[in-house]
């Protein structure tokens, strides 16, 4: 008993720590803020900050304050969102990922 207790712990807590990595919050300081864990090619939910909705980005770089890139891997429209308007940046691939774990170990503990 006490071992099935410690196990269905560890996978609550690694269900845990891998939906925490999905998303990336930044303060209203741009300054403080670190976008270097912003991947080229990658495709990135932004929240505004200003409540406007979310917006998806298939980011390319960033130029001065600004996030740069397109609307999605099929829609070449340039997007330019200022980095004082980001509140959090979710990672589509992580997040699909992160779901898809929390389903599993779901399943595994409803069996249990």
């Amino acid at each position: 008993m006490k071992a099935s207790v410690l196990l269905k712990s560890s996978l609550l807590t690694s269900l845990f720590v891998i939906t925490s990595c999905a998303t990336t919050k930044y303060s209203e300081d741009i300054s403080k803020n670190n976008y270097s864990n912003l991947e080229a090619g990658k495709v990135y939910k932004v929240t505004m900050r200003d409540g406007s909705p979310k917006q998806k980005i298939l980011f390319r770089n960033i130029v001065g304050d600004n996030l740069v890139g397109t609307a999605g891997k099929k829609d070449s429209t340039e997007v330019i969102i200022p980095k004082s308007n980001v509140a959090a940046v979710k990672d589509s691939r992580k997040a699909r990922i992160a779901t898809g774990a929390t389903i599993i170990e779901l399943q595994v503990l409803l069996h249990w």
